[in-house]
């Protein structure tokens, strides 16, 4: 299920030099607030998770997610350089699976490590937020991956929408209108931070048992379906 040619493929595609760039953008600013904050508050674990959950988790996460879920294979179909690896003998479902774990690492290491980082800066990881707060990173980041390279898959303009879903949805949206919570990836990723960090530290409005349901069906239902679409596309350029 994964092909170190097709994974070594996409690493290039998604750590050249200008995309690069992009995803050291949100790390670097997510740790200088963190500097800034504590030089001027101190540490404080509440204002540790405000930032943490304010803008790591809310912001930061979903748009390197967007970054790498899309980049993932989205360029290959839209300038269609896909053609020439559905010619290779590797099966559909293999170049998806792979071009998932791809995305996903490049998610984790750009979100969940700078995350983690910024955590220890605010407050020294009082109150295990830190790595509550890493932990809810690095379970988005499976979800976002997995959504953003269905959205790379079956739409031309999936950058587009995936910052819809990133900064509407999901920063706005879902924390404006109670029950379009229950459908964050955010609010299911701090289900699982709330159950490791200190009482009152982390909260969602999403109970554990729910959210890890809907985060495992969300990711294999979006990556099943991103191979469905991609075996439609190799079809119909056969024909």
């Amino acid at each position: 299920m994964y092909d170190p040619t097709v994974a070594r493929l996409t690493y290039r595609a998604l750590l050249g030099r200008r995309r690069a760039a992009i995803l050291f953008v949100l790390p670097a600013l997510l740790l200088l607030i963190a500097v800034a904050v504590r030089a001027f508050a101190g540490a404080d674990d509440q204002i540790a998770s405000n930032v943490l959950g304010g803008f790591a988790i809310a912001t930061m996460v979903p748009l390197i997610g967007v970054i790498a879920g899309t980049g993932a294979i989205g360029p290959e179909i839209d300038d269609g350089s896909i053609v020439y690896l559905l010619a290779k003998p590797v099966k559909r479902p293999t170049i998806i699976f792979t071009k998932l774990i791809v995305a996903i690492a490049v998610t984790m290491v750009f979100s969940a490590l700078p995350t983690l980082v910024a955590g220890l800066i605010l407050n020294g990881n009082g109150q295990q937020i830190a790595v509550a707060y890493t932990v809810a990173a690095l379970v988005a980041s499976i979800a976002y991956s997995a959504l953003f390279l269905l959205l790379g898959t079956v739409s031309r303009h999936a950058v587009v929408l995936g910052l819809v879903y990133a900064l509407v949805w999901e920063a706005l949206f879902s924390s404006m209108v109670a029950g379009a919570r229950t459908l964050s990836v955010r609010q299911w990723a701090l289900a699982v931070a709330e159950k490791t960090a200190g009482d009152g530290a982390v909260t969602s409005e999403v109970g554990l048992p729910l959210a890890t349901v809907l985060l495992v069906v969300v990711t294999v239902a979006a990556t099943w379906y991103a191979g469905q679409k991609l075996r439609a596309l190799k079809l119909a350029g056969e024909e």
